[in-house]
């Protein structure tokens, strides 16, 4: 099953373009949306979240941002009252240990991917979500 919806959130526009350019060759999704500030993702799911149809499927999260860092994003984002299944990948330049363990702490997260991102690593989440999404 391939994904409706994928949200990007990384404050880096030069990220933001080659990655949705890379999805839209790897067909990962019908339709992305880009968001430079957590904050305002945040506030989208909010505004959103008992209407499954515009909810994501996706989430390419990254943690270094300023105003709020995907860190504070996550917190908020487990506190939200959302039925739906989202998947949650955190995409950074960081490789610090200390970072890939605090992810695996958050049930939301479903995989931890460093940037650059590729088509390969894009198959890999494409499997990762369709296992995700498959009934049992």
């Amino acid at each position: 099953m391939k994904n409706k919806l994928t949200y990007i959130i990384d404050d880096d526009k030069l990220t933001v373009k080659l990655m949705s350019i890379l999805i839209s060759k790897n067909e990962f999704c019908e339709e992305i949306k880009s968001f430079y500030n957590a904050q305002l993702a945040l506030e989208q799911l909010k505004h959103n979240s008992d209407n499954h149809n515009i909810l994501p499927d996706a989430i390419l999260l990254d943690l270094n941002m300023p105003l709020m860092d995907g860190w504070q994003f996550l917190d908020e984002f487990i506190n939200l009252s959302i039925t739906k299944n989202i998947s949650i990948f955190i995409m950074t330049s960081s490789i610090d240990p200390a970072d890939i363990e605090k992810a695996k702490k958050y049930n939301v997260v479903k995989n931890y991917i460093e940037k650059p991102i590729t088509s390969k690593k894009l198959d890999t989440l494409c499997r990762l979500i369709s296992d995700i999404n498959k009934p049992n």
